[in-house]
């Protein structure tokens, strides 16, 4: 299975993303994904990281950072190995593995693994260097829009839409990002100026509302920071949800897509209410057999099984074939219509 095959199945895929959050355990790594899969999760994520392949020591930083990201990494960073293990050990959960590499040497190792599709950080939506070289080695490349203006994406899926399947994702990349800031409308806007694309969104707000809103906008996956524990502290910690946060993403995100689905029509499960919330013709007095009905004979109730409220019209002028009390539910068989 992959990614690219799960989103033919329609329904819209949660990716846990458990970034640096395992701090370079493994254990807590495998300790992730049985979260993420006890959760629902249809998909769980990494990240891989070989320093000196991509960035100078001396990097500025954002201020989710309180040390050098390179010291970070060195001490944090996964290695292939561990990479490994932990793709197996997905496999044997069953759920699917997605992981970020963050240099071309890093989706070399990762593809000499069997990895053929990747998730590529906002950082590098511009780097055509690295993309152009991704692509030879990727059948899906599924690229955050972070940090970058439409003309942008539109120069990213020009030069490398043709050589591999391309999904995006709408994105800010602020940390932890405002509500203010999310432009869930940039999600039908992406999919109106790029139909062949899914479009899905990465969220790095503290909670699950904008996903529930994205799902509603027609994304077709969405993705998440997870940790064990927020508690744990690291860069990390401010966007990543806990597991039983994550276990109410999956629940409201396929229930959101649920109820976004279908077209207006009277639903099975709204029949028996509207039998009895709409609305009938019923005569407001006893009616003479013979009497042709006018304004003053009618007015509506419920139930709506008889004649329909919306029909009133059609009742004036009709003759009573027999005596009627006040209060009666008209039916078709009480009247005719003269001549």
């Amino acid at each position: 299975m992959s990614v690219a095959k799960l989103l033919e199945a329609f329904r819209p895929l949660v990716v846990a993303e458990a970034c640096d959050n395992h701090f370079g355990s493994v254990d807590r790594a495998f300790a992730m994904i049985d979260a993420a899969h006890a959760a629902g999760a249809d998909v769980v994520k990494f990240q891989h990281h070989i320093p000196h392949a991509e960035m100078l020591r001396d990097l500025p930083l954002s201020d989710n950072f309180d040390e050098s990201l390179w010291e970070f990494l060195e001490r944090c960073a996964l290695s292939i190995d561990d990479h490994a293990r932990l793709i197996a050990h997905a496999r044997q959960r069953g759920i699917e593995y997605l992981c970020t590499p963050f240099s071309i040497d890093a989706a070399r190792e990762l593809h000499a693994l069997g990895l053929r599709e990747f998730k590529v950080g906002s950082g590098e939506l511009r780097d055509l260097w690295f993309l152009e070289r991704l692509a030879e080695l990727a059948d899906h490349l599924i690229l955050s829009t972070g940090m970058c203006t439409l003309p942008e994406i539109d120069a990213t899926v020009a030069a490398i839409g043709g050589k591999v399947r391309v999904s995006l994702m709408n994105c800010t990349s602020a940390y932890p990002t405002r509500h203010a800031d999310v432009t869930l409308g940039l999600i039908p806007q992406l999919q109106r100026r790029y139909p062949e694309l899914s479009i899905g969104h990465s969220d790095h707000t503290p909670d699950n509302f904008t996903c529930f809103g994205a799902v509603a906008l027609g994304a077709t996956m969405v993705e998440k920071h997870f940790t064990l524990d927020r508690g744990l502290g690291g860069p990390d910690a401010s966007v990543s949800i806990e597991p039983h946060e994550l276990a109410n993403l999956v629940t409201g995100v396929r229930a959101v897509w649920e109820a976004s689905r279908g077209q207006k029509h009277v639903r099975e499960a709204e029949a028996p209410v509207r039998a009895w919330a709409y609305r009938s013709v019923v005569t407001t007095r006893a009616i003479p057999q013979g009497t042709a009905l006018g304004p003053e004979h009618i007015c509506t109730k419920r139930p709506g099984t008889g004649i329909a409220s919306a029909d009133y019209r059609d009742v004036l002028g009709c003759v009573a074939k027999s005596d009627l009390d006040a209060n009666h539910l008209l039916t078709w068989d009480d009247l005719y219509r003269p001549g």
